[in-house]
């Protein structure tokens, strides 16, 4: 979110003394922390205790730490602000892992406090309960930046520096480790005030080059990613369509970023499906915002000039032909380019374009005809039964796969993936931070029933906190698409891949949760109406067969 000025930070003049874990809280709350999900466990118990008297955070359990961590994805990305996941350490903080890594990859701001062993056990191998040595090791290859706190008066300038991490630059998940000894001390403290940050602006000599190369195109193109959606840039990114007439692709990270219905808008470039290629071999200027630049098949070979805008020097260091690399916030990148052009002379007084645009949106809903009729009906299904303003999350499931390039996300919506994690069961828990974060908002989950059964325990965790979110399993019996490469590429050999179900109505009910079974999408389309207008939450299983996935089309 893009962040104007910074705010001074006041000093406790007092230096009050308190407890460890007191520090813990009044530094979250300092920093606008609203929920921590959480699993207990001795080494956090006081932690726990802590957020016991406080009046701004609730305190979310769940059935597993995995939840713990995916439910503050889900809530990050829905609340545009870093959520926060509490756990111990070891078995718990390794548990979470998987959904710290999703975090990662989404360039998600997930802040995980994990427990550690007493300070004073640390790296001598003890056999500590829940010990593993050099456990920010472990997380460093999938968190921006980590660390352990060795005294009471450390602990809220660790919290404060996790939160610019999470707010500066790339946001992406830290780990904070904070052993059980130092939350129960006592010392003096100084509780940090929240900071704004500014955003990172663009050079202005890149900016003139960028204008210059747009300006003399004759077949523009904009390529969005998850980073346009994360700085907000969507009023900037159809300006620029609009003053250019380029056609607009994107990531499935960045669906929502731009109205699916602006007549720039192309679609979504994902695994082999789609027009993107054809669209960008036939493009001269290709500005990329926000996101890695991964179309397949597509290279720069024709001396196409590659514009590209990234908050992540990395990225921008990485070798895509770019010719103008712009190390900046998508949002303030865009617009200074957009400046640049506007004083250079080109305006869109020519009238509203679109044409081309629309050439590759005809052949990309011809290609989903041809490819995944069957498949697209279903996804058809969910779009018709939610609002404009639905989150969506899609699993690791054929309908979840499909619904990347043919659901529509609308002013207002939300799409949520697991990026290039590629997490089998991530859908189910962080639908439920999702629906945490929006509110009356409708949030629908897509699970495959392998998926889902990695969490169906969480069912618990929607009835006892009022979560009232919309799970819709498909059930085909198998890891379908692990069952399709099986039949053909391997002749058809199963083994380990289909696999047993238990009843869906049986197992909703041992929760209390509310449950329906369909077996066709005008079925699924009137379940998921009735299911999203109700104040609780519900299950809908739907009985299909196995079809191809988007990356295994033949």
């Amino acid at each position: 979110m893009p962040l104007a000025n910074i705010t001074i930070r006041q000093k406790d003049r007092n230096m009050p003394e308190m407890t460890g874990a007191e520090a813990l809280r009044r530094s979250l709350e300092a920093e606008g922390v609203d929920t921590v999900f959480a699993l207990p466990g001795v080494q956090i118990m006081a932690a726990f205790d802590a957020l016991h008297d406080s009046q701004a955070i609730r305190l979310v359990s769940t059935r597993h730490e995995q939840t713990t961590a995916y439910m503050a994805d889900g809530y990050a990305r829905v609340a545009r602000k870093p959520g926060v996941a509490l756990v111990v350490p070891g078995p718990g903080a390794l548990n979470a892992s998987a959904a710290v890594g999703t975090a990662y990859a989404v360039s998600s701001p997930v802040l995980l406090i994990s427990g550690q062993i007493p300070s004073g056990s640390l790296g001598k191998g003890e056999g500590q309960l829940h010990e593993v040595e050099e456990q920010l090791d472990v997380f460093k290859p999938i968190v921006k930046w980590n660390t352990r706190v060795s005294s009471v008066s450390e602990i809220p300038s660790a919290i404060h520096e996790a939160f610019k991490q999470m707010t500066t630059g790339r946001p992406r998940p830290v780990e904070l480790e904070i052993p059980p000894d130092i939350l129960a001390a006592t010392g003096e403290v100084e509780i940090l005030e929240a900071e704004l940050y500014s955003v990172k602006q663009p050079a202005d000599d890149l900016v003139a080059r960028a204008a210059e190369a747009l300006a003399g195109a004759d077949n523009p193109a904009i390529v969005i990613g998850g980073g346009t959606l994360r700085a907000e840039a969507g009023p900037e990114i159809a300006e620029m369509a609009e003053l250019l007439d380029a056609p607009v692709v994107g990531t499935q990270q960045a669906k929502g970023a731009i109205s699916a219905s602006h007549r720039q808008y192309v679609g979504v470039h994902y695994a082999q499906v789609g027009v993107s290629k054809e669209l960008l071999d036939d493009s001269d200027v290709i500005l990329v915002a926000g996101t890695r630049f991964l179309v397949p098949g597509f290279k720069a070979a024709n001396g196409q000039t590659i514009i590209k805008i990234d908050v992540d020097q990395r990225e921008l260091d990485k070798d895509h032909g770019t010719s103008i690399a712009i190390e900046a916030d998508a949002k303030a990148g865009l617009a200074a380019i957009i400046d640049a052009l506007r004083k250079g002379g080109v305006d869109n007084a020519t009238g509203p374009g679109g044409e081309r645009a629309a050439t590759y949106r005809n052949k990309m809903q011809a290609f989903l005809n041809e490819k995944a009729p069957n498949q697209t009906t279903w996804v058809k299904a969910v779009r018709e039964a939610t609002d404009d303003n639905a989150v969506l999350i899609a699993g690791m499931t054929n309908i979840g796969y499909w619904s990347h390039v043919a659901y529509e996300v609308q002013d207002g919506g939300e799409f949520i993936t697991s990026g290039y994690f590629g997490n089998l069961g991530f859908s189910f828990p962080t639908a439920l931070g999702a629906k945490v974060a929006a509110g009356d908002r409708p949030v629908v989950a897509l699970c495959g029933d392998g998926g889902f059964m990695y969490s169906p325990q969480e069912l618990a965790t929607a009835k006892q906190h009022g979560i009232n979110l919309v799970v819709v399993v498909f059930d085909n019996g198998a890891f379908g698409a692990s069952r399709w490469d099986q039949e053909h590429r391997y002749g058809d050999r199963e083994i380990g891949t289909e696999f047993f179900n238990p009843d869906w109505d049986t197992l909703a009910a041992a929760f209390s949760i509310r449950s329906v079974g369909v077996d066709s999408p005008d079925g699924l389309k009137e379940a998921l109406q009735e299911a999203v207008s109700l104040e609780e939450p519900s299950l809908i299983h739907v009985t299909l067969p196995i079809m191809a996935p988007p990356f295994q089309l033949a």
